[in-house]
């Protein structure tokens, strides 16, 4: 059982992972490294498991996965304890790693981290990925919370909804002019696509519905700005067509900077709030406040 683990052991795996050798680790702990593997070879033994492949820097197996996920959660719970107690040095702040998604990031995530309450203390790290696989950190211990596409909840984690993000399809007028003459389904096929990176599906997405489930953007002239800021002033500029985060499109389709391309073509995804399964002040404020600006920023509805 997992509470049978020694933690000593525990802890030197997560240095191993976060410092990526068994060097590294052994500086970091103030032991030797042959400490460092004794430990490791001993939690192994004991898991019956292999919980690391030994690459430089190294890698959790899928076992390895769940004590490192294990291990930040013990330490998690360890500075809640202490700080409840004042046993932490004055004034020092809890750190809480957060996943989230760049256009998240760009329209409503940074007003929720304002919403939290400045005492006790926080500090924010942001990990920035696809809201695809944002889930992908949690399951690896990396983040403690995640705003994810998935409604499915990561083990040990509990999941909400948030509300569902709406994009436009939209494209300069000078761009529209030049390359998106005709029915629109086939201009849009060939005209020269913004894909955020490439696990951005959503364009292809927009065009394959266009196509009766057929197709997708076009694959020779396409761009990959993979920022939320950027990819936006890509499509002012009249590099490629997009779709674009509502809140981001709206001021300037106003202004006539952006044509809207298919109005009742709106493309949702939804949202949602997965974080560790623990009883941290520290998570519940941060969950509180994500909820109450997802609220106010998105569409209601899973």
């Amino acid at each position: 059982m997992m509470t049978e683990l020694p933690l000593d052991q525990v802890r030197t795996l997560l240095a191993v992972v976060d410092e990526g050798t068994f060097d590294a680790a052994a500086a970091a702990l103030h032991v030797t490294p042959s400490a460092v593997s004794q430990r490791v070879k001993a939690l192994e033994q004991r898991t019956g498991r292999v919980l690391l492949v030994r690459t430089k820097p190294v890698r959790p197996t899928g076992s390895g996965e769940v004590v490192v996920r294990f291990a930040r959660q013990l330490a998690r719970l360890e500075r809640d304890a202490r700080a409840e107690l004042g046993m932490s040095g004055a004034g020092e702040p809890t750190r809480v790693s957060v996943a989230v998604n760049a256009d998240s990031l760009s329209t409503w995530f940074l007003g929720a981290l304002t919403r939290v309450a400045e005492e006790p203390p926080l500090c924010f790290e942001l990990r920035r990925e696809d809201e695809t696989r944002t889930a992908e950190l949690l399951r690896e211990g990396l983040v403690m919370a995640a705003v994810t596409s998935s409604p499915e909840a990561v083990a040990g984690c509990s999941v909400r909804a948030l509300g569902r993000m709406r994009y436009l399809a939209a494209a300069s007028p000078d761009f529209a002019a030049r390359h998106l003459g005709g029915p629109l389904r086939d201009a849009l096929a060939a005209a020269p696509v913004l894909v955020f990176d490439r696990s951005d599906d959503l364009q292809d997405a927009f065009v394959r519905g266009l196509h009766g489930g057929r197709g997708g953007a076009s694959g020779v002239r396409r761009h990959y700005v993979p920022a939320s800021e950027g990819f936006l002033a890509a499509v002012v500029a009249g590099l490629g067509w997009g779709l674009v985060p509502e809140a981001q499109a709206e001021p300037l389709l106003r202004a006539g900077s952006l044509l809207p391309l298919a109005p009742d073509r709106p493309v949702d995804v939804p949202l949602y709030w997965q974080q560790w399964k623990l009883d941290s002040p520290a998570l519940a404020a941060l969950a509180e406040a994500v909820r109450a600006t997802a609220a106010e920023a998105l569409r209601p509805g899973p």
